[in-house]
């Protein structure tokens, strides 16, 4: 079975958001003094998420990532995933994670169902990193990337550029992909909640500065690379890929292939748009799980086409039709 849009798309990949938790403070992500979190009655429990994605399994999903907040601060995640990795079709798990907290857990997790693992990180520099987190936790973050690279784990650094906050360190993040075999992904800022006050780098720019340390960039074909936004390059004597995620200046809605399910638990179709299916209510009322199909295939016929950050601030789609909620909140 194939779950398809209003405008042909197949959807087969489901992020879930854990948890608006998280234990670093990034500036452009979440206020020094934190958050109002979510009480535990609005947040889904892991037997919901895990009912809720194995009717999407047997609809078609194939591919399912947990994100957060942090998703290692969510107690149970490795019974969950293992949860997970028995459903319909056996669908390819992964994780977004700011590494943190990973090494400690990478065994139990890969044993669980674990197949790839995305890590954030915005800077190699240990002080940088204390001033843009929070936190004093490179060292533990290097030695989760290390550990994941000698778990024979795919690995792929994930690199908001930031104007004015680590304009100078995105050379040294490729490096990762000289030194191992590492994808690093350099993903345009979303003006969504706190990053709203920041200026993303474009593409282009970065692309530059690589190219005037490590000569010219070849381009991946597509054939070669896992189906997904990313567009990747090689450099001569680099043994992982360089990418770029660019959802403002490329857009690639015409190949979303995705669906969001919200730590509250709304099933969301669009990063830009609020609207979505509250499926905790569905849940928690009592339907059936053909009755919860029955919706998801209603809801899906509204994904739309394309999202409106481009024309966010020219009036074209009303305020109150636009997400006001930080990546935290969603689910990164």
């Amino acid at each position: 079975m194939s779950l398809q849009d209003a405008y042909g798309r197949t959807i087969d990949y489901l992020r879930i958001s854990l948890t608006d938790k998280c234990n670093l403070r990034c500036k452009y992500c979440m206020p020094p003094e934190g958050i109002s979190r979510l009480q535990h009655a609005e947040v889904l429990t892991l037997e919901e998420v895990c009912r809720v994605a194995g009717v999407l399994t047997e609809m078609g999903i194939r591919r399912i990532r947990l994100t957060g907040g942090e998703p290692l601060v969510r107690k149970g995640i490795d019974g969950l995933m293992r949860e997970l990795s028995q459903l319909p079709g056996r669908p390819e798990l992964a994780m977004t994670t700011n590494g943190v907290a990973l090494a400690d857990r990478l065994e139990e997790l890969v044993a669980a169902g674990l197949r790839s693992v995305n890590i954030s990180l915005d800077t190699r520099d240990p002080g940088k990193y204390r001033g843009l987190t929070g936190t004093d936790a490179f060292d533990a973050v290097e030695r989760s990337i290390r550990l994941a690279v000698q778990m024979g784990l795919p690995v792929k650094i994930n690199c908001v550029p930031i104007r004015g906050i680590n304009d100078e360190e995105l050379t040294g993040l490729a490096e990762y992909a000289r030194d191992k075999k590492i994808d690093v992904r350099f993903i345009e800022l979303m003006p969504m909640g706190f990053a709203r006050d920041y200026q993303g780098i474009p593409e282009a720019e970065i692309l530059e500065k690589l190219e005037a340390l490590y000569g010219p960039a070849e381009r991946v074909e597509e054939a070669s690379v896992d189906r997904g936004p990313a567009k990747y390059v090689h450099f001569k004597g680099f043994q992982g890929r360089v990418g770029f995620i660019s959802p403002l200046s490329h857009t690639f809605c015409s190949e979303c292939n995705r669906l969001r399910l919200t730590v509250e638990g709304r099933l969301k179709l669009c990063l830009y748009y609020p609207e979505g299916l509250d499926v905790k209510r569905l849940l928690r009322d009592g339907c059936t799980d053909e009755e919860l199909k029955y919706a998801i295939h209603g809801i899906i016929r509204l994904k739309p086409e394309r999202h409106g950050f481009c024309e966010r601030d020219s009036g074209t789609v009303p305020l109150s039709h636009q997400e006001t909620r930080s990546m935290y909140e969603i689910g990164g």
